[in-house]
């Protein structure tokens, strides 16, 4: 047995770091998780006059978590997440500057990792790129979405979020076959123990756009 007095001034410092990323890490993903519940919270079990304001605080707890941990992708694929859905509560013109934040706390996630959280960056990204206008109004476009839709699917192939926005991008493309398969796939994705509200809210929203695409094809 190694005791603390025979563990070197290098072996102990190495020792010291270890724990401290751990402890680190798992504070970070501690507060990730807190962003994620409040986020469902204020989105499918708020009512929408008060989900901007609430938003508006939340984006303030997100901006400071990517504070708390720089460099990290996933505190600003959230804090993304949250600017993007705040804009999409705002509405108008008005919500055009934080969905360019959005877009570039997204861009900062997928240059540290683009893989983080299972590739969320890429799906939130796309997601921007068509809901937001196009030239001149704002920075839209159909085909820079598709691509990033499809790079979060060649990361998570089965998530509800990707195949979801997929799918609804492609409903707007008028591709109905291709959505409802995607929605399908969608429904189909296995639950998330620690997102039980998100899961339910989100696939609420499958069976409303699916249904659409349905009645398309129909």
């Amino acid at each position: 047995m190694i005791t603390i007095r025979g563990i070197t001034g290098s072996l102990l410092s190495a020792l010291l770091f270890i724990a401290s990323a751990n402890v680190y890490a798992a504070g970070m993903t501690d507060d990730i998780k807190a962003l994620q519940h409040e986020w469902a919270v204020i989105k499918y079990q708020t009512s929408e006059s008060e989900q901007e304001k609430l938003y508006e605080a939340l984006a303030a707890k997100a901006s400071a978590v990517t504070a708390r941990y720089p460099g990290k992708a996933e505190p600003l694929i959230w804090e993304g997440i949250v600017l993007s859905t705040w804009a999409g509560a705002k509405g108008g013109l008005g919500a055009l500057s934080l969905a360019r934040e959005s877009r570039k706390q997204l861009e900062a996630a997928i240059a540290i990792d683009p893989e983080a959280l299972q590739g969320s960056a890429y799906t939130s990204l796309g997601t921007l790129y068509f809901k937001v206008p196009g030239w001149p109004i704002g920075f839209g476009d159909s085909e820079k979405a598709e691509e990033l839709l499809k790079q979060a699917l060649a990361i998570n192939p089965n998530g509800i979020d990707p195949n979801f926005f997929y799918g609804e991008f492609l409903l707007e493309e008028d591709r109905y076959a291709e959505s409802v398969a995607a929605l399908e796939k969608a429904l189909q994705a296995a639950p998330r123990a620690d997102r039980p509200i998100a899961d339910a809210g989100r696939k609420a929203e499958i069976k409303e756009v699916l249904a659409r695409a349905r009645k398309e094809l129909d």
